[in-house]
């Protein structure tokens, strides 16, 4: 049986990506902690916690990688109609916990999260230190969708959504991305694959081909605000 490395709790050196075994599908280190350096440390070389509350952390890179390129985001004829009409109200880093505790929330298909309160406090952490931002969507004042991830030089890790109104999360996701090619990111990683990521136009690549991506664009210099709060939201119709 392979041995899975336990993390050194001192320090924040992980293995190779490509030492992940096949199954489980990326599985790459145990242990260590989810100090804000250890999660910068794994994101710049493609590696992110995933785990069940109560368990020991688990670190993954799994092949092939799922990622969306802002220019071939798909939007659907009716997601085109929902963005013109204007329904929701789009902001950014505005209520950064609330959206990570929204989706920590029960889902339809699901029984538990494994966004953690360790999670939220990590990342939070992030977001007030400018890597970790927050989409908000709303209606009539009320929060009824949204996501949040991380941005790290020209690449942007999505880490979770939610919708409490149709497609909710995907008129979030439709602003990100805009903003996100005005400021020349190269790719999206979204880590694993669902339905709902392959109707916004995802695609999987190679776990290779994801770090040649990282090699050349994580590193990047920030030519973009810490703090997003101040963006303007309003979606172009030219490219809806």
């Amino acid at each position: 049986m392979t041995q899975i490395p336990w993390l050194n709790p001192t320090n924040t050196i992980f293995p190779a990506p490509a030492l992940a075994l096949k199954e489980p599908n990326g599985l790459l280190a145990v242990g260590g902690d989810l100090s804000p350096d250890r999660i910068l440390a794994a994101y710049q070389k493609g590696i992110f916690p995933w785990f069940n509350p109560g368990d020991p952390i688990l670190w993954w890179s799994p092949s092939p990688r799922t990622v969306i390129y802002p220019s071939q985001l798909h939007v659907s004829k009716s997601l085109r109609k929902l963005l013109r009409a204007g329904t929701y109200k789009v902001t950014f880093d505005h209520c950064f916990n609330e959206i990570m505790r929204a989706c920590a929330g029960p889902r339809r298909h699901s029984d538990g999260t494994w966004i953690s309160e360790e999670i939220i406090a990590s990342y939070t952490a992030l977001h007030q230190r400018g890597f970790a931002h927050s989409v908000e969507v709303w209606c009539n004042d009320a929060l009824v969708g949204g996501l949040y991830g991380m941005a790290l030089g020209r690449i942007f890790f999505g880490e979770s959504m939610f919708s409490r109104a149709d497609n909710a999360s995907k008129v979030g996701f439709a602003h990100l991305v805009q903003q996100l090619l005005a400021w020349d990111f190269q790719v999206i990683d979204c880590q694993v694959a669902n339905d709902h990521l392959f109707s916004l136009g995802a695609v999987e690549i190679p776990r290779d081909d994801f770090q040649r991506l990282l090699l050349n664009f994580v590193s990047q210099p920030r030519t973009y605000p810490a703090n997003w709060s101040s963006l303007a939201t309003d979606y172009k119709l030219a490219r809806a």
